[in-house]
């Protein structure tokens, strides 16, 4: 695989956009191809299908299955869903009947997507493609509402951020560094999440309305699936953190609620401050938080958790712990990102810091022109250029916006100007077609919880 930008601190990065132009290139001139489709079907019938050409089953049978099992998995992970329906190639549904078990290799996937919807996992094989190739979609608006006195939380792995906002203006921001993952009382959640929305209040005569944007899935304002509550039992997830929020809510009286991923969130934000549709937010903090609206500020249903959708097919790149599958995004764009280079990069990182510690350190550096920490984020950068040609295949893009304390300082206009070089040099009509944004420091830092707060509608 030959690429035109090279990513200098990790010489494997085998790009999945350059792996599948590659592989559609060769099979256009073949004749020895047919129609794919795979839909992934959601909750109340939605379904969202991918259609393209490959080759036939018998015709380089080891590169399709390879590469399809990571679209396939990166699919799942966008769309979210419980039903992988197949048409074209009993190869590749064999390979991903096997997979998606609670035995198989995608164990993990299966127990989560069981865990979201509620329902039991399938891979199912259609003869016709007409039955799954049309799409089956629902947009709803979200936000977008400043009026009255709004409390915006936004919950982050390593950092919890709060604004009191008054008809659209954040009168008090503040950020408290915490670390719900290694805690496994709901307690310390809790009084945490309390104790910010409390001192956003003190700031505003009332309280109208609370938005959360939180890394995690929810429906109807509980918490189904969230990695800051990973130490807590399944016990003590059940009594008191699946309502956490909807209990919090209920000390500041009747007063609206909206929990929402803080991808779809990051995305908002961006729609809002650009006054334009077709926006992919991507939050690069302790994990990769993605999120998305359409043309008319609508968000899809989605999942949009691309840290886990892979975008790496090196199958030698970094393991995530938690789904424990290689070439995912949460090791490309996150604070994991940086401490996976820092190596290369010829910098060493004390072993008993946090990772947002060692992720401030390599920023330090930066700050003092370090070339290895400035290689880092450039590296970040080619990562970052290459997979956003690959998620334009399942997302109509005009805009990309990154927040996250990963993007702070210097380093997000790193990561930014390499993306666009390798845009530009890779991917012409997709440099025409997409714009990199990177809000304000400010933006950067609270405004995911500013956009919060305009989550619910006040009756």
């Amino acid at each position: 695989m030959k690429l035109q930008v090279e990513a200098k601190l990790d010489k494997g990065f085998a790009p999945l956009a350059i792996a599948f132009r590659d592989y559609s290139q060769a099979v256009s001139k073949s004749n020895d191809k047919q129609k794919f489709v795979c839909a992934i079907e959601r909750e109340n019938g939605f379904s969202t299908p991918f259609v393209c050409d490959i080759f036939k089953d018998g015709v380089n049978d080891d590169q399709t299955v390879a590469l399809f099992d990571r679209i396939i998995k990166g699919l799942l992970w966008m769309y979210g869903g419980y039903k992988i329906k197949v048409y074209g190639s009993k190869n590749i549904y064999e390979h991903l009947k096997k997979a998606y078990t609670m035995q198989g290799e995608r164990a993990f996937d299966v127990n989560h997507m069981e865990t979201v919807y509620e329902k039991p996992f399938e891979v199912l094989y259609f003869e016709d493609p007409s039955k799954i190739e049309n799409p089956n979609e629902s947009a709803s608006s979200i936000g977008k509402h400043l009026d009255g006195c709004r409390i915006g939380f936004d919950a982050g792995g390593s950092d919890r951020k709060v604004s009191a906002v008054i008809d659209g203006e954040a009168v008090f921001s503040e950020e408290v560094v915490w670390h719900p993952k290694t805690q496994s009382n709901p307690d310390y959640h809790y009084e945490g999440i309390l104790a910010a929305m409390k001192s956003a209040a003190e700031h505003m005569p009332r309280v109208d309305a609370i938005g959360v944007s939180s890394a995690g899935d929810f429906v109807d304002n509980e918490v189904k699936v969230a990695s800051l509550f990973l130490k807590v039992s399944k016990e003590d997830f059940d009594k008191k953190v699946k309502t956490i929020y909807i209990d919090i809510a209920k000390e500041f009286g009747d007063v609206p609620l909206v929990v929402a991923n803080d991808g779809d969130v990051t995305a908002l934000a961006g729609a809002m401050n650009l006054e334009d549709g077709n926006v992919l937010g991507i939050a690069m903090g302790t994990s990769e938080a993605g999120g998305y609206v359409d043309k008319n500020m609508n968000i899809m249903g989605w999942l949009n958790e691309l840290a886990f959708a892979p975008v790496d097919m090196n199958p030698n790149a970094m393991v995530d712990e938690w789904s424990g599958d290689y070439g995912c995004g949460v090791k490309y764009f996150s604070q994991d990102g940086v401490i996976k280079l820092a190596p290369a990069a010829g910098i060493e990182l004390d072993a008993e810091l946090s990772p947002a510690e060692k992720l401030k350190v390599v920023q330090k550096k930066l700050e003092e022109n370090h070339q290895g920490a400035k290689e880092i984020f450039e590296t970040i950068g080619v990562y970052f250029g290459y997979t956003v040609a690959y998620y334009a295949l399942f997302y109509k893009i005009k805009h990309v916006l990154i927040l996250g304390r990963v993007t702070s300082g210097d380093g997000g206009t790193l990561i930014l100007n390499k993306a666009q070089e390798v845009l530009s040099k890779e991917f012409p009509e997709l440099a025409e077609q997409i714009k990199l944004h990177i809000p304000d420091e400010n933006s950067r830092r609270v405004g995911q919880s500013v956009a919060a707060a305009s989550l619910p509608e006040i009756k």
